[in-house]
């Protein structure tokens, strides 16, 4: 109880006193629907936007795909940079992204913290290799998670210790050229012993060279790759529905390492992407990775598994036990407003994927061991209106199409409109773009979104989607329908922000009998208030939801300060929910490169405390000690991961030292 008094004096402390650091993080917060996204979709998409933060794009010299690659612009707002570059010549500071009109002040405040400008002179064509080698940069970064508790599977059970870590080394020279490797460890995991006997549980490694003669960007080792609107590949990023109203439902071509610590979801081998002439690009890949697969028998396997966990000995079985091989080329062409490409993707499984098809929403999932995928994306960019779409079929026929439309209707209002429809024989494994059911399968669907900005202090953004499920889903025997409504505010005053948000959700599943659909209605609201300053910020957030007949709410406070090399945060939290299918995300501070978004339900508390310091130059220290405790259980998770306690503590470490 000692620990919770110190934690909640900080807290209280630092409400008083404030702080500041990466508020990108906010920003990106505010954008997040959590609760319809996979972890893997917006850690993936944290993961790049803290690689972009460390290493930000100069604007003068960016090519338009790497403006591309933030996800947070339109591909109106991409055009407007790059023509305003052409007309006016290089930008002499980032005030001057106020006179591009399609930018409004949130994409403005957004490119501080990932792009620069710079008018210095860069040498002509490639770098030389002595220059790489002699000014090129080194990061080392060392995470680390030490629980003050013990799972039931640390005593009997897991074959590792109960500490998760990982180890991050890159190499970077300008935008040029970046090297690096990545090895981690999830609690549990045996690290140097077992079938880990090379250290960690998994590797990443890359090597990416840019503007090598027509070599646009070249990637070797472990690469995620986004083209079109993602109906055949995109294992990069994606935000989700109130998001797709910053991209305006844009096409992207987009190649990047992979220097993340998950397992699952990237390409092994190489991509390149080479300039043809000033209109036509191509893109081509080769891919040989290995995949975690739960096997029926020697020749076939029931699922992919992309969870990443080595724990016991039956996970370990199932690590690298099947392989999977991928080749395809996109082709692009641009011109004006005008772009369109072609996309084709082949993927053979060296085991014959065989899910248990006897239940009816897995009837049509993807079956066989070879897979083929074609597309076409497409559309057209004016000044006031962008249309964009991508088509594709898989190997069977089966068809997926989307197709977006937005207007700038009025200074301040842009209105997008986006149909979608995804046959439920269609079939992609890479497949990832904005969905109500998660997955590019069985949904077609109307979305409808606004964002208005009647004054530079106020933003309005709201959406409504309905969509329609033609086959069996899970928890629903039969055709079906759902629908969402979102509506958030935002109001800026002079250091203070409020922010509004309320959601509406309306999905269909069967009855307890399942001889009918009965609807299921989600209600969620959010309130937040930030005050900010240059080495101040405090945030205090209310949450509620209503789902069905479970309901919750917390209360939550996020502040902190930054004194010389000493920053400090702190944070916590009441919170009370009826079960889990009331639970709530909220958003918490972390070290860089461990975006937080836990949930919560039960009635509890959280309180977390992070130091980060700078004692010497380029070495970076960070702490964080998170306690959360429960009042309705004096038992924590279930099975090998039960902790015998009602409180749960944790403390992560993290060093970064560059050079």
């Amino acid at each position: 109880m000692k620990t919770f008094q110190t934690l909640l004096l900080l807290m209280l402390t630092l409400t008083v006193a404030g702080q500041e650091s990466r508020p990108w993080e906010q920003l990106l917060a505010e954008v997040l629907t959590v609760e319809d996204m996979e972890a893997a979709d917006w850690e993936d998409t944290y993961d790049m936007l803290c690689a972009l933060e460390q290493q930000p794009l100069n604007l003068n010299t960016a090519a338009r795909e790497e403006l591309e690659s933030l996800p947070f612009l339109s591909a109106r707002q991409v055009e407007a940079v790059v023509e305003y570059l052409y007309r006016y010549g290089p930008m002499k500071s980032m005030s001057e992204l106020r006179m591009i009109k399609s930018l409004d002040p949130a994409q403005t405040e957004l490119l501080h913290y990932f792009a620069y400008v710079d008018d210095e002179r860069v040498e002509p064509g490639f770098p030389r290799l002595d220059n790489v080698l002699k000014y090129g940069r080194h990061e080392l970064m060392a995470d680390a998670r030490v629980p003050f508790y013990k799972r039931k599977g640390d005593e009997n059970g897991y074959l590792g210790y109960p500490y998760r870590h990982w180890l991050r080394y890159q190499f970077s020279y300008r935008d040029c050229v970046k090297a690096g490797v990545v090895g981690s460890q999830d609690a549990g995991e045996p690290f140097f012993s077992g079938r880990n006997k090379t250290g960690y549980d998994f590797y990443s490694y890359y090597l990416q060279v840019k503007r090598l003669g027509r070599l646009d960007n070249a990637v070797a080792g472990c690469y995620k790759l986004s083209v079109g609107m993602g109906l055949v590949l995109n294992n990069s990023f994606g935000l989700g529905k109130l998001a797709m109203l910053q991209q305006l439902g844009r096409n992207t071509n987009t190649v990047r390492p992979h220097s993340s610590r998950s397992s699952s979801g990237f390409f092994q081998g190489g991509a390149a992407t080479v300039g043809l002439s000033p209109q036509w690009q191509l893109t081509a890949f080769l891919s040989c990775r290995p995949l975690d697969a739960t096997l029926s028998d020697d020749v076939t396997m029931r699922t992919i598994v992309t969870g990443g966990y080595h724990r016991t000995p039956a996970e370990m079985e199932k690590k690298n036990n099947s392989h999977a091989t991928d080749a395809g080329a996109h082709i692009a062409y641009r011109r004006g407003g005008l772009h369109a490409g072609a996309t084709a993707l082949y993927t053979h499984l060296d085991r014959r994927l065989c899910p248990d098809t006897a239940t009816l929403y897995r009837r049509y999932y993807a079956q066989g061991s070879s897979f083929v995928n074609l597309s076409a994306d497409y559309g057209y960019l004016h000044p006031r209106f962008a249309l964009s779409g991508e088509t594709a079929v898989n190997r069977d026929g089966a068809l997926a199409t989307i197709n977006s439309f937005s207007l700038q209707a009025a200074d301040g209002l842009t209105v997008m409109l986006l149909q979608r429809f995804f046959s439920y024989r269609y079939t992609a494994l890479y497949a990832r773009t904005m969905t109500e059911g998660g997955h590019v399968q069985n949904e077609s669907g109307v979305y409808l979104g606004a964002t208005w900005q009647p004054s530079p202090r106020l933003r309005l953004q709201a959406y409504t989607d309905y969509c329609r499920f033609a086959w069996a889903r899970y928890q629903v025997s039969q055709a079906s329908y759902a629908w969402d409504n979102l509506l958030t505010a935002t109001y800026n005053l002079a250091g203070w922000n409020l922010t509004g948000r309320y959601r509406l959700h309306l999905r269909q599943r069967d009855n307890e009998t399942k001889t009918a659909l009965t609807d299921y209605t989600e209600h969620r609201g959010r309130l937040s208030v930030t005050r900010s300053s240059l080495r101040f910020s405090n945030t205090t957030q209310a949450d509620a939801v209503s789902t069905g007949g479970d309901w919750g709410y917390m209360l939550s406070d996020m502040a902190g300060r930054q004194w010389g090399r000493l920053k400090a945060s702190a944070g916590g939290g009441y919170f009370h929910t009826t079960g889990y299918a009331s639970r709530l995300y909220v958003y918490e501070r972390s070290p860089l490169y461990s975006f937080s978004f836990p949930a919560y339900y039960g009635e509890g508390f959280r309180l977390m405390l992070m130091l980060q310091t700078t004692p010497v130059r380029r070495l970076t220290m960070t702490a964080k000690l998170a306690v959360t405790h429960y009042f309705d259980r004096s038992t924590i998770g279930s099975g090998l991961q039960q902790i015998n306690s009602s409180s749960q503590t944790d403390l992560d470490l993290q060093l970064r030292w560059k050079l």
